[in-house]
């Protein structure tokens, strides 16, 4: 009797796409950040106050935010080949231009386009990921590909502050914009989804789909009129559970959005540090950041695949994350260097912890609506990037930076509260009516 040929083991072209994931999130955060790496240079050369700096720092999050929905609407009806390479080679462009910059104006502009173009991005992200991967792989895939923020400012801040220091705040601009436009050419060549990859086999695909990856939603999606329906905004506006990690993720970004725009300008001005130590000292806390999201991510899953319920697995990392971002006002209390530099990371660490929230959007939101629901969860969580550079601009005006930590505290304690009491049982919102409504 002829044996039976053995089925054939999935391949794993689903690593390779969300390595080219993590290399976007490496680059988009780069465009993110380097504003803060030049703030202090740039503030002094074009004559800005804290408070004008503060409303520089948040002009990229006035369009990020304000575009989410519009933004996770696109996701939802172009393909992340051609869209994403579209998004790389615009907000390169913008941030090339802010290296010409001359004024306030100007510069505010151009992070205005930044925000604009890079909008689309973690909505694109999260379709990918619920694409390319099972249930019990997502929360992992996400922490992963989020890890990108951090282990590239990580690695990456003392090699801008060093550019900074050769070329100014000029050159530093231009050299992150040009490094974005080729990696978009190489994402255009390598990309594919899974059904397009000609190198995915079906015992790949069949994996991810009965895992619950959702590769061919793109055959089942509705029209782009059906999309924009305003009962489909409705929807994903009125679940009580979406509405407790629409705020958690505010709180989370919150925490980010303070590394990412005030840190290096508290670790000079506020705490007289000098700025090419400065460069990696800021490094400590984005590598804490990363720990945190990994374990967290890895955890997370784990725990699925031990059979603990989604809830529990899912929330409790998160909600220990938050609880311990709180840490960040012990930074008012030392004068040392090392522990400042250790609650700056402990911090960090907890929120870092609390970012595989993205998870909840593939758990959550309806099947055919997880574009526009990521695009409601990262508006909502990208008003931090409009509201705390701002508000922590006007807190530390008369030189005072402790109200600031306290503020950022405060709402990593807010953001534990709203998954303790608002984020109930993890279920799908069914389509065509929303789940758990807000009376």
């Amino acid at each position: 009797m002829k044996p039976l040929t053995p089925p054939a083991k999935p391949t794993r072209v689903r690593y390779r796409m969300l390595a080219l994931v993590f290399i976007n999130v490496v680059i988009n955060y780069l465009d993110r950040s380097n504003i803060s790496v030049a703030g202090t240079m740039l503030s002094k050369d074009l004559n800005l106050s804290s408070v004008e700096l503060g409303y520089i720092f948040s002009a990229f999050g006035w369009t990020y935010a304000l575009l989410q929905i519009p933004g996770g609407l696109i996701a939802d009806r172009f393909g992340p080949r051609i869209l994403y390479a579209f998004c790389l080679v615009t907000w390169s462009l913008a941030t090339v231009g802010q290296g010409f910059v001359r004024g306030f104006s100007s510069l505010f502009a151009l992070r205005l386009a930044t925000g604009t173009f890079e909008a689309p991005s973690y909505p694109i992200n999260n379709r990918i990921v619920t694409s390319w991967f099972p249930d019990s792989e997502r929360a992992s895939a996400i922490a992963l590909y989020v890890s990108g923020q951090f282990i590239g400012l990580a690695f990456l801040t003392p090699i801008l502050v060093t550019v900074q220091y050769y070329a100014g705040w000029q050159g530093l601009f231009i050299g992150t914009g040009v490094v974005g436009l080729i990696w978009s050419v190489v994402w255009y060549l390598f990309y594919r989804d899974p059904l397009e990859h000609s190198g995915v086999n079906e015992a790949e695909l069949n994996y991810i789909e009965e895992g619950g990856g959702l590769f061919r939603a793109k055959e089942q999606t509705t029209t782009p009129a059906t999309i924009w329906r305003w009962a489909n905004i409705k929807q994903v506006f009125s679940s009580r559970t979406l509405w407790g990690v629409y705020v958690g993720q505010f709180s989370v970004n919150s925490m980010l959005w303070f590394f990412l725009t005030w840190f290096p300008t508290y670790l000079v001005k506020y705490r007289g540090l000098d700025f090419i130590k400065s460069g990696y000292l800021a490094s400590v806390p984005f590598l804490a950041a990363c720990a945190g999201l990994l374990l967290s991510g890895f955890v997370s899953d784990r725990l699925v695949r031990q059979g603990k319920s989604v809830s529990m697995a899912r929330k409790a990392p998160i909600i220990i994350g938050m609880l311990l971002s709180v840490s960040i006002i012990g930074a008012n209390y030392s004068t040392d260097t090392v522990f400042i530099i250790f609650f700056m990371a402990l911090a960090f660490f907890g929120s870092g912890m609390a970012l595989i929230s993205w998870v909840f959007v593939s758990l959550l939101s309806p099947k055919h609506l997880i574009g526009l629901t990521g695009g409601i969860f990262n508006f909502m969580g990208n008003l931090a990037s409009i509201v705390v550079p701002i508000v922590i601009g006007y807190l530390a005006k008369d030189g005072d930076f402790e109200p600031a930590l306290v503020f950022i505290g405060v709402l990593g304690f807010i953001g534990a509260c709203s998954y303790i009491f608002l984020v109930g049982k993890i279920e799908r919102v069914a389509t065509g009516k929303a789940a758990t409504l807000i009376s």
